[in-house]
């Protein structure tokens, strides 16, 4: 089987969340470029980085899991992707891990985790919003192992 390339992941990703903004009302294909950047920038493998532009697609629903399930990726992939998709109802801890258990993952959360962080990604935030998402990823940072930014 024909793999999808990067470039055609990357594309599919930004016209799955075409019409998606993030908290700071910036479009989100600029989180997932973000993300797949900083899983580059760690020595991430190819599987990894298309892994990081799909990271939130099920999870956000821009793409479905039947579809992730028949497409054409490598099952290393579409394991990442599934294992960094949050779950309804799902303890952070179970969520953690999953993460931990599914190869090439954590890196994957690694990089999305350092630009949810990003102090000038926070600041665009309220207070109150910036505070909560703070302890958040400090915790999930903590359940799997990863250090402060």
């Amino acid at each position: 089987m024909a793999y999808l390339s990067l470039p055609e992941v990357e594309a599919l990703a930004r016209r799955a969340h075409a019409k998606q903004v993030d908290k700071a009302g910036r479009p989100y294909a600029e989180h997932l470029a973000a993300v797949a950047g900083g899983v580059a920038e760690r020595g991430g493998s190819q599987e990894q980085i298309a892994a990081a532009w799909l990271h939130d697609a099920v999870e956000d629903e821009a793409l479905s899991r039947e579809w992730l399930d028949g497409a054409a990726l490598p099952q290393s992939t579409k394991d990442m992707v599934l294992a960094v998709t949050k779950r309804p109802g799902e303890s952070v801890e179970d969520y953690a891990a999953r993460i931990l258990a599914t190869p090439g993952a954590l890196l994957v959360k690694e990089a999305d985790l350092a630009h949810n962080a990003d102090p000038q990604r926070l600041a665009a935030l309220d207070p109150a919003t910036r505070d909560r998402l703070t302890a958040k990823y400090a915790r999930v940072r903590g359940l799997l192992g990863l250090a402060a930014p």
